[in-house]
């Protein structure tokens, strides 16, 4: 049934991709879409992939959606194409965490696309209706050396008031502590060692920091930050989208910070490979 859904968002998005917005929607039904949150509708739209909610495909600018994904062709076109080679069964997708700032809306999802993944999106609205796209993807990998996975931890989301205050901490410390490489501020960012950390293979605390640069240094592999492009966030949650290398390869790094009376307390990343530019489906570029 999953299979025959998908096929059935493909055909409507085929239609809607076409469409020049010849039939308006009735007043009645954007009033019932626009009800909905921002971070409502990202949710649907991944979601929809196994589900089959056709509605959420509304919730696209069919006119005008730009692509950052640079294995996915630009548009809604290039949406269904992908959807159009979905495995015996569909994709499945998962919305662990989800957030609004502005115009944008942020997910962090658990996937199984082309295999199992975690990964966070990242979509743009104009009057409503999403116009641009930008996502991270990595393989699912075991827990890492405390315990934790890529996707559990806190979700609650806190402290509404103190949003604009907790992505500049985070915008201090990337551009301090990742960028410029001042690592002798970098304790001054953390409450002690209490820092909870998901990435597959770093545990707990700046000792667990500390022990994976040390492992990676001893292999040679670097990583570098070289400009955060976004910061957003949604009271205690900061997600930063940033552009560097990691084994000497251009890099995309999506890392997600759950700060806690102003330290950073919590960490989830994706770090995916930015693609040679000669096998782009689209030329929105990354960022």
């Amino acid at each position: 049934m999953k299979f025959l859904f998908t096929l059935s968002l493909v055909a409507l998005i085929s239609m809607m991709s076409c469409s020049q917005n010849k039939n308006p929607i009735p007043q009645s039904k954007k009033q019932t879409k626009m009800e909905l949150s921002q971070k409502q509708k990202a949710v649907a739209v991944l979601e929809s992939l196994e589900n089959g909610n056709k509605e959420a495909i509304s919730y696209i600018n069919p006119t005008k959606y730009i692509q950052h994904n640079l294995a996915v062709g630009d548009g809604l076109e290039g949406f269904g194409q992908v959807l159009a080679h979905a495995p015996e069964g569909g994709f499945k997708a998962k919305v662990v965490r989800s957030f609004e700032d502005g115009d944008y809306a942020f997910t962090h999802t658990q996937y199984d696309f082309f295999g199992p993944k975690v990964g966070f999106d990242v979509f743009r609205y104009e009057n409503g209706l999403i116009v641009e796209h930008w996502d991270n993807l990595l393989e699912i990998a075991p827990a890492n050396p405390s315990g934790h996975t890529q996707l559990d931890g806190a979700i609650a989301i806190t402290d509404l008031d103190k949003t604009a205050e907790n992505k500049k901490i985070v915008s201090d410390f990337l551009d301090v502590v990742l960028i410029q490489g001042q690592m002798d501020k970098l304790a001054g960012f953390f409450d002690g060692d209490n820092y909870i950390q998901h990435n597959p293979t770093v545990g707990d605390g700046l000792s667990g920091f500390g022990a994976a640069m040390k492992a990676m240094a001893e292999h040679g592999i670097t990583m570098e930050y070289h400009k955060a492009h976004k910061v957003l966030g949604e009271g205690n949650f900061v997600l930063a989208m940033s552009e560097g290398k990691f084994g000497g390869k251009a890099t995309s790094f999506y890392d997600l910070f759950r700060i806690e009376n102003g330290k950073i307390a919590e960490h989830w990343d994706v770090i995916e490979t930015i693609m040679p530019e000669a096998d782009w489906k689209n030329q929105n570029g990354k960022f």
